[in-house]
């Protein structure tokens, strides 16, 4: 009996602990229960049924698996699909050339801070502005590369955002322009860390400067690859907001992608439930590509 006051004083101190950890966590929590849990649950249910946001309540059908069958003989759809699919071939090319820069800055450049900087730039300007940029610069007539490329010599250069074929290679090359600043900086932080020691002993050794990379290097900057492997397949899937600004989807749906398609088919086609089954669907296409990721890291990460 001596000893409950003190254990009081302890259930209230810890009683008040919690109470004053809820109070942190709370807004949060409400946030992400308002604007995340009950919108992806709603859409979920949405995804099974035929209706429009801007009808009533009462007006909602639910048509089963209707809408994902009805996915299948989309073309649009389908076209929008092999278009992410074909985005998704600029991450390796991002991490490759952000990999090769960030080796040649680490050893052989001075004034690293300023690189970092020169490079980061793009990945932190607004989209809209790197958008109308690229406009200008892939214009078909008044471009300057089109104008470089008549002045060597090439009769007929690509009409780039304007023609079927090299749309989506337009906007490809854009994406790894935005993106190699930020997998810059991760990588050279990355190799900063590597111990010295180890180039030391290579080179007493005789190893050459692709022995040195392919033995030393990459395998220990590999969990950086897996991150930016898997952060940017995932992004790849999520582009919409160049997309917009850019092209549209234009010309003929060749640079549509998912989340184009989904926002033109939700807020301009007004259909939510169909809009809502293109959202689970690409959300089951980035968990397998995740999953397989973390399955295949296994064999080529090493910790």
């Amino acid at each position: 009996m001596a000893n409950s006051p003190k254990v009081n004083k302890r259930s209230a101190r810890a009683l008040r602990e919690t109470a004053a950890g809820y109070v942190f966590v709370g807004p949060m929590f409400l946030g992400l229960l308002v604007f995340t849990i009950f919108p992806t649950i709603v859409s979920a249910i949405l995804s099974f049924s035929e209706w429009s946001f801007i009808s009533g309540l009462d007006k909602i059908k639910f048509v089963g698996f209707a809408n994902y069958a009805k996915l299948l003989d989309d073309d649009v759809f389908l076209l929008s699909m092999k278009n992410n699919l074909a985005l998704l071939l600029a991450v390796p090319i991002q991490i490759v050339v952000s990999l090769l820069i960030a080796v040649i800055v680490d050893r052989l450049v001075y004034f690293k801070s300023l690189f970092k900087v020169v490079f980061f730039l793009p990945y932190i300007s607004s989209i809209v502005a790197v958008a109308i940029v690229f406009q200008l610069l892939f214009h078909p007539s008044y471009g300057p590369i089109n104008s470089f490329l008549t002045a060597i010599g090439v009769a007929n250069p690509p009409k780039w955002l304007a023609d079927i074929h090299y749309a989506l290679p337009s906007v490809m090359i854009i994406l790894v322009w935005v993106g190699i600043g930020f997998c810059l900086i991760v990588y050279l932080a990355a190799l900063q860390s590597i111990p010295r020691d180890l180039y030391e002993s290579a080179d007493i050794d005789g190893a050459g400067a692709w022995t040195r990379f392919s033995r030393i290097t990459f395998p220990l900057v590999s969990p950086t690859t897996f991150f930016l492997l898997v952060t940017g397949l995932i992004s790849s899937f999520k582009s919409f907001d160049i997309i917009k600004v850019l092209t549209e989807g234009r010309p003929a749906n060749s640079t549509s992608v998912i989340t184009y398609y989904l926002y033109t088919t939700a807020f301009e086609s007004l259909k939510t439930g169909y809009a809502s089954s293109i959202a689970w669907l690409l959300f089951g296409c980035v968990l397998l590509i995740t999953l397989v990721q973390l399955y295949g890291q296994k064999k080529w990460v090493n910790y």
